[in-house]
């Protein structure tokens, strides 16, 4: 069972991207959806939502994309997951019924705890364990990472 859905997974992917790439020049969303074939609009979305929280910047022109907006040891995990989540609630806004009023609140008290683990980790930690697995090196070698 993945704890995370595909918005959250999508935004810590992403904002971790622009942590790893974006030195000295911005990450565009294309190259992101081509890294990582993510859905380009639906990428497009979830980093304006990150523009908008102050986790990433955007810059226009040709040579525009995403930056981050504040130093990575100032952003924590559980913020951009969310805002993903605030995000993809906007976009699917159903109201539970039935055995979802009775499972809702559980899964809500767990995704609490979850959260509150991720509060406790910083992209910078992450670009830290990732340089240590070395994903900025793409090698399309079965099995390597690239992030």
């Amino acid at each position: 069972m993945k704890i995370l859905g595909r918005p959250a997974r999508f935004a810590l992917l992403a904002t971790l991207d622009v942590a790893l790439h974006a030195r000295g020049r911005p990450v565009s969303s294309k190259e992101l959806a081509a890294r990582h074939d993510l859905p380009p609009r639906r990428l497009e979305a979830l980093l304006q939502a990150l523009v908008r929280a102050g986790v990433l910047r955007s810059l226009r022109g040709p040579a525009g994309g995403y930056e981050l907006a504040r130093e990575r040891r100032r952003i924590c995990v559980g913020e951009i997951v969310r805002i993903a989540l605030r995000h993809d609630d906007d976009e699917t806004s159903a109201s539970p019924a039935g055995l979802d009023a009775l499972v809702d609140p559980l899964l809500e008290r767990a995704e609490e705890h979850a959260l509150a683990c991720l509060d406790e980790v910083t992209l910078d930690e992450l670009c830290t364990r990732a340089a240590t697995l070395d994903m900025r090196r793409s090698t399309n070698a079965p099995g390597d990472f690239t992030i």
